[in-house]
């Protein structure tokens, strides 16, 4: 069952940025006498180079509000797991000559796994957008991770569920979803079954492994077995294919929910999540911090307590779907 948002987002977002806040008075002071020795040597290890996504360019906005700027008081290089799969060691010798202070992972657990095995005994900051990191074994709890790893969490433990009953919810009659996985989205997908069968719903899996993956041979896949909605899983190796999966997906006529509003900014259907940005942001914090000394095994894993639902009523046109009222008074941004 979706928890009912409360009625006023502003209200929400505030209550949100508020419990991020906490605790966060010492960081900007704190920050001056650090970067006065030398730089912060930041290693960002993913998929998309900062700053090419609206969040990233939030996290390091808030670096800079936070005393680290990047060639100044920041020395910030990132390293892409694009293809990754075999380049594990040259990796590790990068990061070693590299001598970063905190290793930043945001995204997928591919780029945790490597940050663990490159990166020695260095502390590593993650946004776990596509993955529970209990669950995958990274940390002990998300109150007191017990290692070297800490950040903030998106909910992947219950999000995926959520995201299909929101389907079920704007398609009473749906029987027969398309979901978009990959390697780094193994448990949302397990999620996604437990859900699809209480739902009774059949679900068409593509399960892309290959980069680069095939889109276009995904949705020809997706229409010969009559799909009629799509999941695609929160997979940091979507994004640079983000305006491609939208497009198809209208073109095929699906439905779809994604797990941030910047999909429906790009024509997708629905999303459902946390907001990346604050995430982003927060997690900035969290890297000054251990930069500062925090010890990550002690520094509770953060999740966000507000989830919020984006809408493009243009694609919903196109589609030809009339937007249950329940869903569009849920939604917080709604694109005309």
């Amino acid at each position: 069952m979706i928890a009912k948002p409360n009625p006023n987002p502003d209200t929400r977002r505030r209550q949100l940025l508020a419990t991020f806040a906490a605790g966060l008075a010492g960081i900007a002071g704190n920050a001056s006498a650090q970067t006065a020795a030398r730089p912060m040597r930041l290693m960002w290890i993913g998929s998309t180079p900062p700053p090419s996504q609206t969040y990233s360019r939030a996290f390091l906005e808030r670096l800079r509000e936070l005393g680290y700027e990047d060639g100044r008081s920041l020395n910030l290089q990132f390293r892409s797991i694009l293809g990754a799969s075999g380049s594990s060691q040259a990796l590790a010798r990068e990061v070693a000559a590299f001598d970063a202070d905190v290793l930043f992972a945001p995204g997928s657990d591919t780029g945790l796994k490597l940050a663990v095995a490159a990166g020695g005994s260095r502390p590593v900051v993650i946004i776990a957008n596509d993955y529970d990191p209990v669950s995958t074994g990274h940390v002990r709890s998300m109150a007191r991770p017990g290692g070297r790893v800490t950040g903030v969490s998106s909910l992947q433990a219950e999000l995926p569920a959520k995201r299909l009953a929101v389907l079920r919810e704007l398609l009473p009659r749906l029987r027969r979803a398309a979901v978009l996985a990959d390697v780094s989205t193994q448990g949302q997908l397990q999620l996604t079954r437990e859900a699809a069968r209480q739902l009774d719903i059949e679900l068409v899996v593509q399960d892309l492994r290959r980069q680069p993956y095939d889109m276009p041979g995904a949705f020809a896949a997706f229409a010969t077995e009559r799909a009629e909605a799509l999941v695609a899983l929160s997979s940091g190796l979507f994004v640079p294919h983000r305006q491609q999966i939208v497009d198809l997906a209208v073109k095929h006529q699906l439905p779809s929910v994604f797990n941030n509003d910047l999909w429906v900014d790009a024509g997708g259907l629905l999303s459902y999540g946390p907001n990346f940005t604050v995430n982003y942001r927060r997690a900035a914090e969290i890297v000054v911090r251990v930069h500062q000394g925090a010890s990550p095994a002690d520094t509770p894993i953060e999740q966000p307590n507000v989830v919020e639902m984006a809408l493009n009523l243009r694609a919903a046109r196109a589609l030809g779907l009339a937007i249950p009222a329940a869903i569009r008074l849920r939604a917080e941004k709604i694109v005309a």
